[in-house]
């Protein structure tokens, strides 16, 4: 009965702080806003500066070894290229075909649109290919690629379900371009597209 209460846990701090820290951020960004209701200033706040904090105040490190860096920009741009070069048909023709996608895109398209897409995926991605993937790396090596596509899925519910079923894969694969070049921004810039391209397909930029 003394033993009861005797596990014998040891944690690594990191893993907890990021798993615990960034659950907490993807639920209350579902439930709540942090500003007046500006949406791309909360994603901001949640999702880039306050892993940021948490990187150079808790683990007290450079936000460099969360991938926050050019890293190898010659693999990054190639491997965003490929991204852009084969997502371009099965993007438009599933966009296309999809009438929850349009639904759920049309709306988006508007003059702002690159700008607006720029600010709201720069943090998220950050979030997912840079601070969970990277810290949780340190332990779990590969398979942290698997490992940060898991809530980068389940914050897609709510989404048309082809796009949802899809983000375990796309996850994984925009982690492997981070992963590659040592930096979340060339994952960033494949996300952009994606969202970009989707929003001009579903509001029928293309015919």
């Amino acid at each position: 009965m003394k033993k009861l209460f005797v596990f014998n846990l040891n944690f690594d701090r990191d893993i907890v702080v990021i798993t615990v820290v960034s659950t907490l951020i993807l639920i209350l960004e579902r439930y709540n806003t942090i500003t007046t209701g500006n949406e791309i200033i909360d994603r901001l706040i949640g999702y880039l500066l306050i892993p940021l904090l948490v990187i150079i105040f808790v683990s007290r490190e450079s936000p460099t070894e969360y991938g926050f860096q050019l890293g190898d920009w010659k693999a990054g741009l190639a491997l965003t290229g490929l991204v852009i070069l084969f997502g371009i048909p099965v993007l438009y023709y599933t966009t296309a075909l999809d009438t929850n996608m349009q639904d759920y895109y049309d709306w988006q398209l508007r003059p702002g649109l690159p700008l607006y897409s720029f600010l709201d995926l720069f943090g998220w991605e950050f979030f997912f290919r840079g601070w969970i993937l990277f810290g949780y790396a340190r332990k779990f090596g590969d398979d942290a690629l698997w490992l940060q596509a898991v809530p980068f899925a389940l914050a897609h519910l709510g989404k048309p379900e082809i796009e949802t079923l899809s983000t375990i894969f796309g996850g994984f694969l925009f982690g492997l371009v981070a992963w590659r070049s040592k930096s979340f921004i060339y994952a960033f810039l494949c996300h952009w597209f994606v969202f970009s391209f989707t929003v001009l397909v579903a509001g029928g930029v293309f015919g």
